[in-house]
C-alpha cells in the first residue's frame, strides 16, 4: 500500500509539472495580438502570418468575400484587421472592431475607396497598410492586351470562328484600329500609366499625352509625354486609358461630356476603378457609334449583372477585374499585406502606409 501510495504522488507531480508548460503557453498564446483576415489569401502572405508567431488569427476560409454580418462580428476586439477591396472598412465597422482595441488595418489592394478615410483620420489611431507598386506591371500588362483585344475585335472574331461567321475573305470585315502612328492619352500619370506607354512604345505610338491634378514633369519626361486639359485628351485620343484612382474629385469623371468629346474612332479603356465612368452615358456613346469601342476590367457594380446593356453592345470587352491575377503579382500583394499587418502591430514602420 505504502508502495502504491508513492507512485500515485510521482505520478501526480509528473502531471502537474507537464501541465504547467501547457497552461504557460496557452497563456503565451492568448496574450498575442488578435487578427482577423477576411479572405483566404495566397499562400505567401499567410505562410508569413502563421510562421512569424507573433498574432493568433482567425481566417474567412472561403474564395469569396465574408457576409457583412460575420464580419461585423470577428472584428469584434481584434487588434488587426487583413482585408480585400470588397471589404467597406466604414463608421459601423470600426465601431464594431472596438476603440482602441483596432490598431492596424492591411488591405490586400492598391486602392483604398473601399476604406473611410474620414472616419480613419479620426482620432482612433488606426495605420493603414496597402499594396501599390507590386502590381504595377501585371496591371499595366492586362491593360495592353484588353486595349489590343478591343481595338483588333478580338472576341468578335472569335465568336465569329467558333460560330459559323468565318465566310470567305471579305475587305473590311472585323477591322479594327492600330497603334502605329497614334495618339495615346492617359487619364492618371501614376506608375501604371507609365508603365502602359512604356510598354506601348515598340507599337510605333506617334504620341503620348496625358491629364492629371498637376503636371507630372518627372514621369511624362521618361515617355515624352505632354501635359494636356482634360478636353484635350479627350479630342486628341486614339486611344485614351483611364489609370487614375478614384477620388470624390475623378468620380463619374468619364461621362457624356467626355465621349461627346473624342473620337468616332477612339478606344476607350479603363482598368482602374469603375466608379470612374458613368457607365449609362458610356452604353450611349458606344450604342450610337460616338466611340468605336471599349474595353472594361472594372465597373460598377461587380459582378456586373448579366442583363447589363453593356454586355449587348458587339464593341464593348469586359473582364472580371483580373488586372492584378497573375501568380507571381497575387503573391506578392498577399507578402506585402501580411508583411504590413505585422509591421504595425510591432509599432514598426510598414513597408507601405498610407498616410492618413
Amino acid at each position: 500500500m505504502l508502495c502504491s501510495r508513492s507512485s500515485l504522488r510521482r505520478l501526480e507531480r509528473i502531471a502537474v509539472s507537464a501541465w504547467h508548460p501547457v497552461k504557460s503557453m496557452q497563456r503565451e498564446r492568448s496574450a498575442l495580438p488578435r487578427v482577423y483576415i477576411s479572405r483566404k489569401v495566397p499562400p505567401e502572405g499567410l505562410d508569413i502570418i502563421r510562421q512569424s508567431g507573433q498574432v493568433q488569427f482567425e481566417l474567412w476560409d472561403s474564395d469569396d468575400p465574408v457576409p457583412r454580418s460575420e464580419l461585423l462580428q470577428k472584428v469584434k476586439g481584434v487588434d488587426g484587421l487583413l482585408c480585400m477591396l470588397t471589404e467597406k472598412v466604414d463608421a459601423e465597422l470600426l465601431d464594431a472592431a472596438g476603440s482602441p482595441n483596432l490598431k492596424v488595418l492591411s488591405t490586400m489592394s492598391v486602392g483604398f475607396d473601399h476604406l473611410c478615410l474620414d472616419e480613419l483620420k479620426k482620432s482612433r489611431g488606426i495605420r493603414v497598410g496597402y499594396t501599390p507598386d507590386v502590381l504595377t506591371d501585371a496591371v499595366a500588362e492586362l491593360t495592353i492586351a484588353l486595349l489590343l483585344a478591343t481595338s483588333r475585335r478580338l472576341i468578335e472574331a472569335t465568336h465569329e470562328a467558333k460560330t459559323g461567321g468565318w465566310g470567305t475573305w471579305r475587305t473590311l470585315w472585323l477591322c479594327g484600329y492600330e497603334l502605329a502612328n497614334s495618339t495615346v492619352g492617359i487619364l492618371g500619370l501614376g506608375r501604371i500609366g507609365l508603365s502602359i506607354a512604356e510598354r506601348l512604345k515598340p507599337f510605333k505610338v506617334k504620341k503620348f499625352i496625358y491629364t492629371d491634378v498637376a503636371p507630372q514633369p518627372e514621369l511624362a519626361e521618361k515617355i515624352n509625354a505632354e501635359y494636356v486639359s482634360l478636353e484635350e485628351l479627350a479630342n486628341q485620343s486614339d486611344f485614351l486609358a483611364v489609370c487614375c484612382a478614384l477620388t470624390p474629385e475623378t468620380q463619374g469623371i468619364c461621362n457624356r461630356k467626355l465621349f461627346s468629346q473624342m473620337k468616332k474612332n477612339a478606344i476607350f479603356i479603363n482598368t482602374s476603378r469603375g466608379g470612374t465612368v458613368n457607365q449609362e452615358d458610356l452604353y450611349e456613346a458606344l450604342s450610337t457609334g460616338q466611340i468605336a469601342g471599349a474595353g472594361l476590367d472594372v465597373t460598377t457594380p461587380e459582378p456586373l449583372p448579366t442583363d447589363h446593356p453593356l454586355f449587348k453592345v458587339k464593341n464593348c470587352v469586359i473582364l472580371p477585374h483580373i488586372a492584378s491575377a497573375t501568380y507571381t503579382t497575387r503573391n506578392a500583394m498577399s507578402a506585402l499585406a501580411a508583411n504590413n499587418l505585422l509591421a504595425g502591430l510591432r509599432g514598426e514602420p510598414m513597408a507601405k502606409e498610407l498616410k492618413l
